[in-house]
Parts: structure tokens; C-alpha cells; sequence
């Protein structure tokens, strides 16, 4: 097993197949693959909150729980290429733990990210969701994301689409070949996390283009009921934009078996 996985990161750190190349001591440094849309000298949100939330995850975990709700705010420039990622305990409990991680990159903060870890029980007896199921990516269209968006996050994902989505309102699910970090042990839910970013792009209600608008995001709030599994992503969004330059995108999340948790991001609306 070992000579394997030895193996399997020789193959994917000779081809550039990950997100992120680990450094050592909470460092790491950014590929082609983790561009932004926004800038070419930026990483996207999406990867940058995949490889946050699999720091938090891996801070001082405790079999007994797990992370119910992920806070990204953003605080500038996301620069590509190095940057580090220092986490601590904000809240210690029994119960809960509020923990936290910071990353930051020449000299600056990119983005502080909090988690709610809680303890988990066996809930089966009173268990209910209200958040309906999707039609599964078998069921949506193939499309090319990356002729609507740049960068190299975009080109690195696969997306399909509901045929029913409409500019402001739609389904969609993603996933990506690429591994997050390039020692290959992240986990389902970080990698998932990963790709959550990407619901401000798939029903965008401006195309987005040189002489329109623009309309990046300050935050990313997530809420998981459910532990996520597996690879796609499902996307259940909604976006709106308000009359005084602020914006809402909202979202559903799904994995193939069912709709697992929410997330929100505020937008800044501008005219380019």
C-alpha cells in the first residue's frame, strides 16, 4: 500500500496534477490550477477554501466530532504562489470547539476562516431534511465553463448544467480531476469545499466579459447538516442583485446522495 501511494504522488507531482504543493510547517505554494477569474496574479476562492478547510480539518482533530459550519472572509488579494496557513483554537469544549485559520501571503492576511467543530451522536430517530433533491449529473448537459470564465481554476473543472437554468437561477454540478494538495489526503469534504466557490460563476445574471460588470464575492458562508461524500458537487443556485452595488448568491448543496448543507456569499457589484 505504501510503495503504491509512493507510486501514485511520484505520477501526479511530475505532471502538476494538484491545487496545491505542501512546503512544510503550514506552507504551501499555489499551481497554474488554482488561478483566479478575476485576476490572473490570483488564486480562486474555490481552492483557497478547499486547502483552509482541509487545515482546519487536520488541526487537532478529535474522532468525536466533526465541522458542521465553514466561515471564509476575505481580506484582499488572494496572491498565487506561496503562502502560509497558521491555525488555533479559538473556543476549546466538550462539545463544540470554535477553531480557526489564517492565510496569509507577502506580508498580508488573504483570508481568516473559522469552523464550528461539534460533537456527533446518532440522530436516526428523529432525522428529517427539507432541502429536496436534484436531478444527479447524469441527468444535466455538459458544458464549457471555461468559455464563459478565464484562469486555470476554470479550465480545471468539469461542469454540467440543468437545461432549466436560466441567468440568476439554476442547477449545476462540478467536479475536478486535480487532487487539492499534492500529498493526496485530503478528504471528501475538503475537497468538496473546494469547489463550492464556483456557484457564484455557474447562473451568473451578467455575463462576464471586459466592459460589463463584475461582481466577486466577500465571503463564503458554509453550513453541512450532512458529511459530504464523493466527488461531484451539486449546486442548487440563486442569485440576486440589489439596487445599492450588493448581492446575494445562494446555494444548496448536494453530493449524488442528496442535498447536505447550504452556503452564501455577499457580493460586491461594480461596473467595470
Amino acid at each position: 500500500m505504501t510503495h503504491q501511494l509512493t507510486e501514485e504522488l511520484e505520477k501526479v507531482l511530475a505532471k502538476g496534477d494538484f491545487y496545491f504543493e505542501s512546503l512544510g510547517e503550514g506552507r504551501y505554494r499555489s499551481s497554474w490550477h488554482a488561478q483566479g477569474a478575476w485576476n490572473e496574479h490570483e488564486q480562486h476562492m474555490g481552492p483557497a477554501s478547499g486547502i483552509l478547510a482541509y487545515a482546519l480539518e487536520n488541526f487537532e482533530p478529535r474522532e468525536d466530532m466533526r465541522i458542521a459550519r465553514l466561515s471564509f472572509e476575505i481580506h484582499g488579494l488572494i496572491h498565487a504562489g506561496e503562502f502560509e496557513i497558521t491555525t488555533r483554537l479559538v473556543r476549546p469544549g466538550r462539545t463544540i470547539e470554535l477553531i480557526e485559520a489564517e492565510m496569509t501571503a507577502k506580508g498580508r492576511t488573504s483570508i481568516v476562516a473559522r469552523a464550528w467543530r461539534v460533537i456527533t451522536a446518532d440522530t436516526n430517530a428523529v432525522a428529517g431534511i427539507e432541502d429536496a433533491k436534484i436531478p444527479g449529473p447524469e441527468e444535466c448537459e455538459p458544458e464549457a465553463i471555461s468559455e464563459r470564465w478565464p484562469g486555470g481554476y476554470i479550465r480545471s473543472i468539469e461542469m454540467r448544467s440543468n437545461p432549466e437554468s436560466r441567468p440568476g437561477k439554476g442547477i449545476a454540478w462540478v467536479r475536478t480531476d486535480y487532487a487539492l494538495v499534492d500529498s493526496l489526503d485530503a478528504s471528501d469534504m475538503a475537497r468538496l469545499v473546494g469547489l463550492i466557490d464556483t456557484a457564484n460563476g455557474v447562473v451568473p445574471r451578467v455575463e462576464p466579459g471586459e466592459g460589463t460588470w463584475i461582481y466577486p464575492n466577500l465571503d463564503l458562508q458554509i453550513h453541512m447538516y450532512r458529511q459530504p461524500a464523493g466527488s461531484w458537487l451539486g449546486l442548487e443556485v440563486q442569485q440576486s442583485f440589489g439596487v445599492d452595488g450588493i448581492g446575494l448568491t445562494s446555494t444548496v448543496l448536494h453530493d449524488e446522495t442528496g442535498p447536505f448543507g447550504r452556503a452564501e456569499q455577499i457580493l460586491t457589484v461594480r461596473a467595470r
